[in-house]
């Protein structure tokens, strides 16, 4: 899963809000760097992608891309899930998507440590709304191309886009099966111990 669904799936409070993404930014043991509540979050965020990774509808929609695309499909698929949730967000969330990516833009804006990487796209996610704007299917093209500029094979999701019109339908199915399942998983799950 991308950015939008561990920040939806790992609790709200700001420390469980920051763990969500720090999972994508912290790699590792985890010894006591953080306040035990972020290292909670950033290690049901590997919970979260260790599920993702072996769940059977998850297969199914990787086995959907074609062959050319078949190495980055992962990547292709989280972004492509993240934009189903913001597009369907009334029937997972409580709260409006504008107040929720509103009180994480609050939460990474107020503070001062965040991990190196992270430290230096948190200005440009709040600014440019990225967790908001994947609510508009087009945007993803321009998430596809930033992500390219960071593999050392960009060619394979030249296309990606194509494939992901042809597969709209099929895809967004899979993520309804899935991301209720997810969901579950997410409020029962313990934390892993890495």
């Amino acid at each position: 899963m991308n950015y939008l669904a561990h920040l939806h799936l790992g609790g709200q409070l700001p420390e469980q809000l920051l763990g969500s993404l720090y999972g994508d930014f912290v790699k590792g043991r985890l010894q006591g760097q953080f306040a035990p509540q972020i290292e909670a979050a950033i290690q049901l965020h590997r919970r979260i992608d260790v599920f993702t990774d072996r769940h059977p509808v998850v297969d199914i929609a990787l086995g959907r891309f074609t062959a050319t695309r078949r190495r980055y499909a992962g990547i292709v698929l989280d972004v492509f899930f993240d934009h189903c949730l913001a597009r369907d967000w009334t029937l997972y969330a409580d709260q409006p998507l504008e107040h929720f990516t509103r009180d994480v833009y609050r939460v990474l804006s107020n503070e001062r440590q965040l991990p190196e990487r992270l430290a230096k796209i948190a200005p440009h996610m709040v600014a440019n709304d990225w967790l908001g704007s994947y609510q508009s299917f087009e945007v993803l093209e321009q998430v596809l191309r930033g992500i390219s500029r960071r593999l050392t094979r960009p060619e394979e999701l030249a296309m990606a886009m194509q494939e992901l019109r042809r597969l709209y339908e099929p895809l967004s199915e899979d993520f309804a099966l899935f991301y209720p399942q997810l969901q579950d998983f997410a409020q029962k799950a313990e934390p892993l111990k890495i």
